[in-house]
């Protein structure tokens, strides 16, 4: 995946793995430019889009969430899936 420079993105859509419906999700809550995704919390997020939709939403979205908060916080442009793992293992130990 091609690293974009984060430092001239302006716009969600030119971040890794969002698309036109998760730039909205991110907007409906709160999150209209890239710099708003630091220091945030990917399953917060997550939680505060499912609660503004009222319903649940596929935890992929997590993966999603985490991918450009990390880009964002200094990480490589990293395809969505590559978070699974770590999403599954992080909601696997908050619930033991």
């Amino acid at each position: 995946m091609k690293n974009p420079n984060r430092q001239t993105i302006t716009k969600l859509q030119e971040l890794p793995n969002i698309c036109k419906a998760i730039s909205a999700d991110l907007e409906l809550i709160g999150i209209v430019e890239p710099n708003n995704l630091i220091g945030k919390d990917p399953f917060e997020l997550y939680d505060e889009l499912c609660k503004k939709k009222d319903q649940k939403i596929d935890y992929c979205v997590i993966d999603v969430f985490m991918s450009v908060v990390d880009f964002m916080e200094g990480g490589d442009a990293k395809v969505w899936w590559a978070f699974t793992a770590k999403r599954k293992e992080m909601l696997e130990n908050a619930n033991n």
